[in-house]
């Protein structure tokens, strides 16, 4: 598919500029000699005055080696006669071919990525700790990529390891002979230290070269990153607020003589459009982008020529004013390996700056119509033979596609079919004896799609799909909250920390209210509607509630769904979820998707 390339130029910045070598200290061992200077093509001969660098750059792959199902796997484009249309994308056999093609004639040519490249992975990746994601990054010749929070889902430590190779040290090498050798790329996290040393946990920036050519790359990750990760995954660790981080390093690579900056930051927004091809620069009212990174962008020091983002999964291409109020080149490129972002830098020999008013850019589909790059396709393969007996067994059956990740209203079929499960498991008193469970829509990580991803058959949802689902295996807990409490985290969805970006709780069956987005912060949950199983709810009682043990810990900005009192630790969320598959469905009588009616929304 073509793309749209951005009409708007970003502006000129040039910086007196000195030679310098970059020699950077990180807890973490570095990675190979030659990791930052692959090219490809050639470049020898007589040198211009100026180079351009093509930068290639993807976000939020969270181990989606292949195809997602469903509507997760779609793209949205606007069609030339105004319609929008869905398009499949997606898939490392083909974001390789992709980023190959896209790479012939650029002898200088760089691919970063804006974190979350693991993590919340299908089983495919998930089930080998996403060494299988790592392999394949190191296959599409990924230079460098900043960490997301879900690098941070099993800690430091096994980021590390994902970093610099071993095997894993519960479950070993998974391949007899093989261990496992690591990310050929550095994992940047200048943001991220260690508590007790104050020192980055990882390489704060890296610096990609060829012939002459230096470009520094800083990656952070969102600062808010403990909010949105298990206790157990931050521990020990501090997370640093990113537009100071940025502009210390910033600094510190301007006065070692590299000019040319590139951030990557896994903090995003949100356009106007859901389009890809959406115009971000479009003058219209209401048109642009939204959300945490525009603060972000326009705090970042005017030393940065780029920046590359992320977590939000969504597509855009726009310009964000720098503090010096010039246009800056803002990027993201969807997610799942949907779309790639393809940036064209230009670089000036003598100032060593990039020109700022020559920077172009623009996404592109990863198509499913082009052909598969084999070495990806036998690496699915390979991994696909270890997980192929867990993966396979069948759990349930359903009658149509069952919505999550790809609904885009505030309560999602998939989400009520879930948080319908956790009560099911939990409601015995020996369980925990639950009266409504809730659960977090960013803990749906995909859709249950009715056609058949294997050999299983349409309508058949496998262990794999279920994992695929809900990922994290979090252990599930039952605890006391009062009627007040309860009536708090109900607010706390679009209030406080998620005022700006809702986060809608789905909810167990016989919990209804109203929902009015008409109105502002927790007034938008109508008090005085909150029913559970058709009485109001009493601010003195206590109820027993079952969440997974992320939103137990307040995560999320939950702080009442901390508060509980008596809790006890049931089964995990997949498993539960599986239980409750085989136990309402069979081959001749398959669950439908449930009508998603509990949240009455006004707008």
């Amino acid at each position: 598919m073509s793309a749209i390339p951005q009409k708007n130029r970003v502006s000129r910045r040039v910086l007196a500029a000195t030679a310098g070598l970059v020699t950077v200290g990180a807890l973490v061992a570095a990675t190979p000699a030659g990791a930052h200077d692959r090219g490809h093509g050639h470049g020898h001969g007589h040198q211009s005055r100026t180079v351009d660098v093509q930068l290639l750059s993807f976000n939020d792959l969270h181990g989606n080696l292949e195809p997602p199902d469903g509507s997760a796997g779609t793209v949205s484009e606007t069609r030339p006669d105004g319609t929008v249309t869905s398009v499949p994308a997606g898939g490392v056999e083909y974001l390789a071919t992709s980023l190959r093609t896209a790479r012939k004639g650029n002898p200088y040519s760089v691919t970063a990525a804006g974190g979350d490249m693991v993590g919340a992975s299908p089983l495919l990746s998930g089930l080998f700790h996403d060494e299988p994601t790592i392999e394949a990054l190191n296959g599409l010749d990924l230079d460098v990529t900043a960490v997301g929070n879900h690098e941070f889902d099993e800690g430091a430590t096994e980021l590390a390891r994902l970093q610099n190779g071993g095997c894993h040290p519960d479950d070993g090498c998974y391949e007899e002979g093989k261990e496992f050798k690591g990310a050929d790329f550095p994992y940047l996290a200048a943001n991220v230290t260690d508590e007790n040393t104050d020192k980055p946990i990882l390489k704060p920036y890296t610096v990609w070269k060829k012939n002459g050519v230096k470009i520094g790359f800083i990656g952070v990750t969102l600062e808010g990153t403990p909010d949105i990760v298990t206790a157990n995954g931050v521990k020990g660790l501090k997370f640093h607020d990113e537009i100071e981080t940025v502009n210390k390093y910033a600094k510190e690579l301007d006065r070692q003589g590299v000019k040319s900056i590139v951030a990557l930051i896994h903090e995003g927004g949100a356009p106007a459009s859901q389009s890809y091809d959406y115009d971000c620069d479009s003058p219209g009212a209401g048109d642009g982008i939204s959300g945490p990174i525009v603060d972000i962008a326009k705090g970042i020091t005017p030393k940065v020529d780029a920046l590359v983002t992320g977590h939000t999964h969504q597509a855009y291409v726009c310009t964000v004013p720098d503090p010096s109020g010039k246009p800056r080149m803002v990027t993201s490129a969807s997610s799942f390996g949907k779309l790639y972002t393809d940036t064209t830098l230009t670089y000036d020999r003598r100032t060593k700056d990039i020109v700022r008013t020559s920077v172009e850019s623009a996404n592109h589909i990863v198509s499913r119509d082009q052909a598969k790059a084999e070495d990806m396709t036998a690496l699915i393969a390979r991994w696909n033979t270890l997980a192929a007996p867990i993966a396979s067994k069948p759990q349930g059956y359903i009658s149509a596609d069952i919505n999550g990740r790809g609904s885009t209203s505030p309560e999602q079929p998939l989400g009520d079919l879930i948080a319908d499960a956790q009560l099911e498991g939990l409601a015995p008193e020996d369980k925990g004896g639950a009266d409504v469970a809730f659960m977090n829509p960013g803990g749906i990580r995909s859709d249950l799609a009715y056609a058949a991803s294997g050999s299983e058959g349409d309508g058949v949802v496998t262990y794999g799909e279920a994992f695929t689902v809900q990922p994290f295996t979090n252990m599930m807990n039952v605890v006391d909250l009062t009627g007040e409490q309860l009536v708090t985290a109900l607010q706390q969805q679009v209030s406080g920390s998620n005022e700006a970006s809702p986060k809608i709780l789905q909810v167990s069956d016989g919990l209804t209210y109203t929902l009015d987005m008409t109105k502002s912060g927790a007034d938008r949950v109508v008090a005085d509607t909150i029913r559970l199983n058709d009485e109001a709810i009493d601010p003195a009682k206590t109820y027993r509630v079952a969440m997974n043990e992320f939103l137990g810990g307040g995560g999320d900005g939950f702080a009442a769904l901390g508060e509980g009192a008596n809790k006890l630790v049931g089964a995990s969320d997949l498993d539960l979820f599986n239980d409750y598959l085989a136990a309402h469905s069979t081959a001749d009588a398959p669950l439908a998707p449930p009508a998603a009616d509990r949240i009455t929304v006004v707008r």
